[in-house]
């Protein structure tokens, strides 16, 4: 794996120049406006700080850039990540947090190493979308506080709001209209213009120019600490076992997460780049900065869609693109501290509101909904509503789950045709092979033999009243399972027991390994297995004698 990167990076900066740098560090820039903003608020939403969210991109952006599975991956906070991390800081605190990502870090990286990276196309599109839109329901819900200027209490979203019926609802119309103003400006921004310069970082700048020469009372930001080595990090101290156990499954679900959102966004780049993402290379990069995020006093860190797709547009040659984007932001940090901290909540508030919309992938809602795909509707709103209610892994796993059921239901459809068999259509002329068919009847059985259809294969015995011969045609039958080969048993036992003729015809190398490893072969006798229906009735087989079985 290691000399294949090696191969990947020689291949990536072959004949790199002086023009390629340039783009890469214009491109850097241009990711790093639109990064500022989103880092700072992801930051926040997590229910860390904005520091620890402006830490996370300038980490994730140098270590998982230079080590990613295609060089237009951008890492950094996510609004996914961080409406995780809310429940997680409310039961354990930053410690808990920091723990948690050090441990998602271990798992993805062994994930890597494993080469899991495929892992991520067994989840159906609708439960992805599910869990999408669960997602930015909790990020918006989150953010009321902050929006309204209100204080509410509660260890998850839902909780936040339901303890305003004790608490009382008393929103601050200051802080409401500077949010406001942030979601109609980005919602009106025109495109053309966001494309050079994102509507999220000027309404952030226009909203704090104004908070500070208005003297506006609303909640800021507060102290941006210029370090990358703050206080508040992982301290190796911090790692006892009794803490690390309880925060295993809080660990996975953040690298289930961390792997469907970074393979996501490469499988989408890869598209619009032509350069396949190398899936488990990926998954590396995010282990390894997840692993060293906690010691900085970062939060998790996936590749994120919005700054990757700016990077490509803005013309990013190669993964040096996401490390000037982390030192511009490293910059900001240094020069910009002091005014960020006077950043107002709302404002922020506002960002993440208009970031929880667009995340929905709305075309593929109302695709499924408009076409009336019922089983991708289930799986979309049960997965969104067990995001909401529960967490990631529980809402992956139902909606896995109701995706296996609706396969299971679909691969499992089985169809079997009768027709009387009418030797004329074969023009045959001899007289005794045409009274030896006169009564014969075949079934055409199209489709998987398995457990779900016992029945269907049962009920071929109430099909073949008056007749002497029954002739089945499996040439569509994708596979038979155990089930399904005895009740084959015992429908051939009993139609000979009244005297009924069989013979199997058609049947794919798979079909016909199963009769050999079930013994069908012999039960039934190897000479009453036919290439063809066709090749059957031209041969003139001697009926059976009713017999018991032994």
């Amino acid at each position: 794996m290691l000399r294949g990167f090696a191969e990947d990076l020689k291949q990536e900066f072959h004949g790199y120049g002086s023009a390629a740098l340039l783009k890469d560090l214009m491109a850097g820039l241009t990711v790093a406006a639109v990064a500022l903003p989103l880092a700072l608020a992801f930051g926040v939403s997590s229910g860390a700080d904005a520091a620890s969210g402006l830490i996370t991109a300038i980490i994730a952006g140098i270590v998982m850039s230079l080590l990613a599975g295609g060089y237009y991956q951008i890492s950094g906070p996510t609004g996914a990540m961080a409406a995780i991390l809310t429940s997680l800081v409310a039961g354990y605190g930053l410690d808990g947090v920091f723990v948690a990502t050090l441990l998602a870090g271990i798992l993805l990286l062994l994930a890597g190493l494993l080469r899991l990276g495929k892992l991520t196309s067994f989840i159906p599109a609708p439960v992805i979308t599910g869990f999408t839109s669960g997602i930015a329901v909790i990020i918006a819900l989150g953010q009321v506080d902050n929006f309204f200027g209100t204080y509410s209490e509660g260890p998850s979203a839902i909780a936040k709001l339901i303890s305003y019926g004790s608490l009382g609802f008393h929103p601050n119309l200051t802080s409401v209209g500077i949010g406001l103003f942030v979601v109609l400006f980005m919602v009106f921004f025109p495109k053309k213009w966001n494309a050079v310069v994102p509507a999220s970082l000027i309404s952030i700048i226009l909203a704090t120019a104004v908070s500070i020469l208005a003297g506006l009372e609303v909640p800021v930001v507060g102290t941006i600490p210029q370090t990358l080595f703050p206080e508040n990090s992982l301290k190796l101290s911090s790692l006892n076992p009794s803490m690390m156990a309880g925060l295993i499954t809080p660990a996975f679900s953040i690298a289930i997460l961390g792997m469907i959102e970074s393979l996501l966004c490469g499988a989408s780049a890869s598209q619009m780049t032509g350069v396949r993402l190398k899936s488990n290379q990926e998954l590396i990069a995010q282990g390894v900065g997840n692993i060293l995020l906690p010691f900085f006093g970062g939060i998790p860190a996936t590749a994120a869609i919005a700054r990757t797709s700016v990077a490509i547009r803005s013309g990013a040659k190669t993964r040096l693109t996401g490390v000037f984007h982390a030192i511009g932001l490293l910059i900001s940090m240094f020069l910009l501290a002091p005014v960020m901290s006077q950043i107002p909540m709302a404002a922020l508030a506002g960002v993440l509101m208009v970031t929880a919309w667009r995340m929905n992938e709305w075309n593929s809602i109302l695709y499924m909904f408009s076409h009336k795909f019922k089983g991708a509707m289930l799986e979309f709103v049960a997965t969104m509503i067990a995001t909401i209610v529960f967490d990631l892994t529980i809402a992956i796993l139902v909606g896995v789950v109701i995706g296996l059921v609706f396969l299971v239901s679909r691969l499992s459809f089985i169809e079997i045709n009768y027709e009387k068999v009418d030797m004329s259509r074969l023009h045959v002329t001899d007289e005794a092979l045409c009274r030896r068919y006169d009564n014969a009847m075949v079934a055409y059985i199209t489709g998987p033999m398995i457990f779900a259809n016992t029945q269907n294969v049962a009920d071929i015995a109430l099909h073949m009243a008056g007749c002497d011969t029954l002739l089945l045609s499996m040439r569509g039958v994708s596979n038979i399972d155990i089930s399904c080969a005895q009740t084959l048993r015992t429908l051939v036992g009993n139609l000979r027991m009244q005297g009924i003729d069989v013979a199997l015809c058609g049947l794919p190398a798979r079909a016909m390994e199963m009769m050999r490893r079930t013994d069908l072969d012999e039960y039934i006798g190897k000479e009453n297995f036919y290439w063809s229906v066709e090749r059957a009735l031209l041969t003139n087989r001697p009926l059976p004698p009713c017999r018991t079985e032994n």
